[in-house]
């Protein structure tokens, strides 16, 4: 079962549901390593594949083509910003970009400003001497000031700056010097935006890391745990083991089927009809259909291999259940003591579930039965003959070492008729 999950990549919601927090990390465990695996393996191919000479195109006239530049190392030259020892800070850049900026504004303002009181200088010159000709053409005092004013006119039409005339006439430099000023106090203000959004940018990002680090440190302790139950479930499986050259260690031989036991007979009690009816207080959420599936399993598959009937004797063992679902499976461990168990046929899939009880509360470890032999599905690899050897095995050695789950005190049937008698009638 484990392999075919692998191999599609796919597990039922159903099948889901019936794992336990561990034994769903170590599923998704393996899932991983086998993308992991897939992807070398794509990776290798692509490799191979562009390693194979590449059969020359005839280029096209006018074509156009791209030439990496190479670095010493004939490699292509790459170049990441804040490697190289002289590299500037980001935040040094963006100041100096913000500056730039800055500057070049205040340069173009200050232009367009020279260049408009140059036009009003140029205007005002030209009103005044239009006036001074209407007043006293004739006058010498006149006549300096329009030869004067032909000076400045012809100054200023080669492109030099006028100067002045008169006090009245100069150009405020306040209004130049505020406006610079006001340029200077912009700017302090970004910069100081830019450090806040930074620095707010760099907690949110520390805040990630320091959760996606405890999530993976998370990830490597239930790893290790997995590594840490496989080891121990491998050393008692060599234990285990025969001292024949058969049975090596780590190889499960195939069990031998046993003889089929004798049909059990049970005794109808009085007011019951010759074939009872199934027990009223378990409530059934699986279809009809895939009901009487599990049941025709059970019998063609199950009963060969003696399960539910105890090691020794040809008895149904006190823990095995029949078709129980979830609830019920609880209601039941709910009036026994911490350590009690059971052990039902699944109502989703053609499998067994073992459910205990723990001092925390109810858990529930799905048995992989999918080949002749049965082990817990993402806990252990560990694999037993029969269901019986399963239960006994774990009466001594715990399900898993985090849980401590030792079957202590078998879960037995409340109420008449048994809940199983479905499956062997």
């Amino acid at each position: 079962m484990l392999k075919q999950i692998l191999s599609e990549m796919y597990i039922d919601p159903d099948l889901l549901a019936e794992l336990s927090e561990e034994q769903k990390q170590i599923l998704f465990f393996k899932m991983r390593e086998e993308q992991i695996r897939r992807w070398k393996e794509r990776e290798a191919a692509m490799e191979k594949k562009e390693s194979l000479p590449v059969t020359s195109r005839p280029k096209k006239e006018n074509s156009k083509s791209v030439h990496w530049k190479l670095g010493a190392d004939k490699e292509v030259w790459v170049w990441v910003m804040g490697e190289h020892h002289l590299d500037k800070p980001y935040d040094v850049l963006c100041n100096e970009i913000i500056a730039e900026r800055a500057q070049l504004k205040a340069e173009r303002e200050a232009e367009e400003l020279r260049k408009t009181q140059s036009k009003e200088f140029a205007n005002n010159l030209k009103m005044k001497s239009q006036y001074y000709d209407l007043q006293a053409p004739d006058t010498q005092e006149t006549q300096n000031i329009c030869k004067k004013a032909a000076t400045e006119k012809e100054k200023l039409g080669k492109g030099s700056r006028p100067a002045p005339l008169l006090e009245e006439e100069k150009i405020p430099k306040e209004p130049v010097k505020k406006t610079q000023d006001e340029e200077l106090k912009q700017i302090d203000e970004e910069k100081a935006k830019q450090i806040y959004k930074s620095w707010k940018e760099d907690s949110e990002w520390q805040a990630s890391l320091r959760k996606s680090k405890a999530a993976d440190e998370k990830r490597r302790s239930l790893a290790k745990q997995a590594r840490e139950d496989y080891k121990r479930f491998s050393l008692a499986a060599e234990k285990g083991s025969g001292e024949g050259p058969q049975s090596l260690p780590g190889v499960l031989q195939k069990p031998k089927r046993p003889p089929l036991p004798p049909k059990p007979h049970f005794l109808n009690p009085a007011g019951y009809p010759p074939k009872p009816l199934r027990n009223q207080g378990v409530t059934r959420t699986a279809s009809n259909s895939a009901q009487e599936d599990i049941i025709r399993w059970f019998k063609e598959e199950q009963l060969p291999l003696r399960a539910g009937y105890q090691t020794t004797s040809d008895t149904i063992a006190p823990w095995f259940h029949g078709i129980l679902t979830l609830k019920r499976a609880n209601e039941l461990l709910s009036t026994c003591e911490p350590g009690s168990f059971l052990v039902r046929v699944s109502e989703r899939i053609k499998g067994y579930a073992l459910s205990y009880l723990s001092e925390d509360g109810c858990k529930h470890f799905l048995i992989d039965a999918s080949t002749d032999s049965y082990s817990f599905l993402g806990v252990d690899r560990l694999q037993h003959a029969t269901l019986a050897a399963l239960v006994d095995y774990h009466k001594v050695e715990p399900i898993t070492s985090l849980g401590k789950e030792l079957l202590l005190y078998p879960c037995g049937q409340q109420g008449e008729p048994p809940d199983y008698l479905e499956l062997f009638e």
